[in-house]
């Protein structure tokens, strides 16, 4: 049973939940089982966002690595994307990223990615957790020579930088950006990689100071980059979260373009060039249905994966695919990096918007987004599953896909940490929606208190 690792590393409240000795022990049990087999002296990259916590946990890690004859690369702060790239390009022997992504900032989290750049494998998880458990006491230390030594690399943002930049084919010059940056890990690499491409790019949240990451601001909070872009007349903003593996867009009208419009925008472009692989891109549940419709009228298949990045990775590396994605803006693609990357996703809109002279809202006309309703249901912990069981209420969910007929659905999802089962529910109508998510929400509650 997993106690440490959810669907993204270890993460909770720095110093409660995610504590400087689970730090070093994660730092020891991941060098360890990541380089065991190994003949030569392993290396380690690590890098982090900007939160306050990074630094202490940086050092715990960093320690708990040296301490089993690794060497351990410190990149300091740098989106997780980098890091995944990095650790191939390096070609270390394992990566580490200290972030909690858009969370806030009393949070942190410590991902791994194998040498090949990916997120660890359940079983490897599961090992490293197995060693924490007898606190370590099956690693044998060395001594002397043996144990590992601290490199600094500061120039690793920008061999990040050049390796995004090289991933477009046109010139940025005449767009007019504005840059959220959430305060993150995003706050050197996206304006120079955009800048040094010709764009003319206006900065805003890009002044971390520890305490400031995602703090209204970002791809949580955009209410301050659609003001920005209207004010500055510009063609269009960027939004990354805490770590820059996500992207949001807003237009030049001020409206969000969400993850599945851009992945709609880059899977019609990617089709026409011939690039994407089986005509086909991976999303979540979640994805909206217009996007579904998208991928109708133009002849791309699209598979559906539970909600979670990892998924629809594991979904595209078995089928061979190449372009994947979240709503939220975590979009992967496969063919350049092995997760999500925020910098890779606005390069690709920009050069999208340059090689068909249109601007971002006609691009994203391409999908209708219908309106959703999510409403969250209060159940017995032992039961939110039972919903699947229980023939009154699929009746009603039934009852409530067919009065759509093809034009919205419902979506029922248990949460994975919380008593609740989530109701989600889409169409047209939007006080239609409200009224049958609420009447389904109290219908589950009912049945399983």
């Amino acid at each position: 049973m997993r106690k440490l690792f959810g669907t993204d590393g270890v993460r909770g409240i720095a110093n409660e939940a995610l504590t400087v000795e689970l730090a070093f022990r994660l730092g020891q049990a991941g060098a360890y089982v990541l380089t065991k087999e190994n003949k030569h002296k392993a290396t380690i990259l690590i890098g982090r966002d900007t939160r306050l916590s990074g630094e202490m946990l940086d050092a715990a890690m960093i320690a708990g690595i040296c301490s089993v004859g690794a060497d351990a690369i410190s990149i300091g702060v740098v989106p997780t994307p980098a890091v995944s790239y990095l650790t191939r390009e390096y070609e270390a022997d394992a990566g580490v990223v200290i972030s909690a992504s858009h969370n806030s900032v009393e949070y942190n989290g410590i991902k791994f990615f194998n040498r090949e750049g990916y997120k660890l494998s359940d079983d490897i998880e599961l090992e490293i957790e197995r060693l924490i458990a007898n606190d370590n006491k099956d690693i044998v230390l060395p001594t002397g020579i043996g144990i590992g030594r601290v490199i600094r690399r500061h120039e690793s943002i920008f061999d990040y930088i050049r390796y995004a930049k090289r991933q477009i084919s046109t010139s940025l010059e005449g767009l007019k950006v504005v840059i959220d940056c959430a305060n993150g890990a995003s706050y050197v690499s996206a304006p120079e990689a955009i800048r040094e491409l010709g764009a003319e790019v206006i900065i805003i949240h890009n002044e971390p100071d520890g305490t400031n990451i995602n703090k209204k601001c970002g791809s949580t909070h955009m209410d301050d980059l659609q003001n920005y872009v209207i004010q500055v007349e510009a063609d269009l903003g960027l939004a990354f979260d805490g770590d820059a593996d996500r992207c949001l867009a807003v237009d030049e009208k001020g409206n969000i373009v969400d993850g599945d419009e851009l992945m709609a925008i880059c899977a019609i472009h990617m089709k026409e060039k011939g690039t994407l692989k089986k005509n086909t891109v991976v999303a979540t549940v979640m994805s909206n249905l217009g996007f579904f419709k998208m991928g109708e009228a133009h002849d791309i298949n699209i598979e559906q994966t539970k909600v979670g990045d990892r998924y629809v990775l594991e979904n595209m590396i078995e089928n061979g695919y190449n372009l994947g994605g979240e709503q939220s803006g975590h979009i992967i693609f496969l063919d350049e990096n092995t997760t999500g990357d925020g910098l890779l996703t606005a390069l690709h809109i920009m050069e999208v918007m340059m090689l068909s002279k249109k601007s971002l809202s006609e691009l994203a006309s391409v999908m209708s987004v219908l309106p959703q309703v999510l409403i969250n249901a209060k159940v017995n912990v032992a039961k939110k599953n039972d919903y699947l069981s229980d023939q009154v209420i699929m009746a009603a969910i039934a009852k409530v896909e067919a009065r759509f007929d093809g034009n919205g659905r419902v979506l029922i999802r248990p949460s994975g940490t919380e008593p609740l089962v989530r109701v989600m529910i889409e169409g047209e109508d939007i006080s239609l929606l409200q009224k049958e998510a609420s009447e389904l929400a109290k219908l589950i509650e009912e049945r399983l208190a």
